[in-house]
């Protein structure tokens, strides 16, 4: 009874992907036919001549010079003086006994072979 639904799926998938791979190969050969194709040549039609108009030599006219506009100088602004504030005294910590010493632990040493073969 399972076997017959996978094989009710698995026909119509494979119907599926060889359709659409038929498909896309004619895709890939009318493409093909498009790049092989020649275009016929289309003539070119001749420009117009468009007559050349005089040239004309007028006076250049001389600009008076501008002057330079002078810009008046701005006021710096004065800031006031900010108020500094006072800080309240930080408390002193209270001081610590001095703790003994510890000595270091001192850890066994592993001898290392030299082995040959990695």
């Amino acid at each position: 009874m399972a076997n017959l639904s996978v094989t009710s799926f698995i026909l119509p998938a494979l119907l599926l992907i060889t359709l659409s791979s038929m498909t896309f190969n004619t895709n890939m050969v009318y493409a093909r036919h498009l790049l092989e194709t020649t275009l016929p040549e289309i003539p070119t039609l001749p420009k117009p001549e468009l007559p050349s108009l005089p040239k004309l030599d007028l006076p250049k006219p001389e600009l008076p010079e501008l002057p330079k506009p002078e810009l008046p100088e701005l006021p710096k602004p004065e800031l006031p003086e900010l108020p500094k504030p006072e800080l309240p005294k930080i408390p002193e910590l209270p001081s610590f006994p001095h703790l003994p010493d510890l000595p270091k632990p001192t850890f066994p040493t592993i001898p290392t072979h030299s082995n040959p073969n990695p």
